[in-house]
């Protein structure tokens, strides 16, 4: 079992023209690991090869965004996302994830891969405001999959009223 990793509150950066580029099998287990997110997340290569991606799962992340995420890519679809990520060290790194599945020859879903690119700063401020108020629905539940569900809900609540998709609202921020 990893060590649980606290975090310090300071934000770490990469530059504009880098990209963090990560993939993984079906069972989000890191498969490839570009230096830029090594360097960024402050791992080594073989400590990331074969860990589950989320060995950098920030816990200001709700579930409920990583679930809306695989539910779309186990169906085929991309999707963008502002995420959060927790460095080795406790320290933090926002990006903006195009995360999409690996096809083989035949159609069929092999693995997943993810472009992580600096993200707008506005919009950074707009989801960590969203994210908490997910976070704070999930943590109501003494059960973390009660609370990811009601999360889940909540989310789709506020994308209805707002007459858009995911991908729309994610765009607009």
């Amino acid at each position: 079992m990893r060590p649980t990793i606290e975090p310090t509150g300071k934000e770490q950066f990469f530059g504009e023209d880098e990209i963090i580029v990560s993939k993984t099998d079906l069972r989000g287990r890191i498969t490839y690991a570009n230096d830029v997110f090594m360097q960024v997340a402050g791992y080594t290569e073989k400590e990331l090869l074969g860990e589950a991606h989320n060995i950098i799962r920030h816990p200001d992340m709700p579930r409920a965004v990583f679930q809306y995420l695989w539910d779309e890519i186990e169906a085929g679809r991309e999707i963008f996302a502002y995420v959060v990520n927790l460095c080795k060290n406790g320290d933090h790194y926002w990006v903006f994830a195009h995360v999409t599945p690996t096809f083989d020859v035949n159609g069929n879903i092999i693995g997943y891969h993810s472009n992580r690119r600096v993200p707008d700063r506005p919009a950074v401020d707009k989801a960590r405001d969203l994210y908490a108020a997910l976070l704070a629905e999930e943590n109501r539940a003494a059960d973390w999959r009660e609370g990811m569900k009601a999360s889940l809900e909540m989310l789709s609540s506020q994308l209805a009223a707002a007459g858009c998709t995911y991908e729309q609202f994610v765009f607009s921020l």
